[in-house]
């Protein structure tokens, strides 16, 4: 059974087992997390929801709280001698879904 979960601004194709990196959430590694499903289903039944399927499951568990890769940016205004190089290191939370289940 698989799942999609909004999270962050974003919308996530998620499965039991699986290890997905989200924008950055509250709390400490190993805590429970749930998550607001909008869609529910397998080979043979679909749920979806308007906006959300009420009655469905998704948990997941913190693996892990850490920052992606810098990104470097240069701001530039030709003929006025500005130019600005700036880097940005994104949060991120690893979460592992534990339980996906639509009632």
């Amino acid at each position: 059974m698989f799942a999609v979960i909004k999270t962050g601004g974003k919308q996530y194709l998620v499965s039991a087992g699986t290890k997905v990196k989200v924008e950055k959430l509250e709390g400490e590694i190993g805590s429970k997390l749930s998550f607001e499903t909008l869609y529910v289903g397998d080979e043979k039944t679909a749920a979806v929801g308007t906006p959300l399927v009420s009655g469905a499951v998704v948990e997941g568990k913190i693996v892990d709280q850490d920052r992606h890769d810098k990104v470097v940016g240069i701001k530039y205004k030709p003929k006025k001698r500005y130019k600005m190089k700036f880097g940005h290191r994104q949060a991120y939370t690893e979460v592992e879904i534990t339980k996906v289940s639509a009632k």
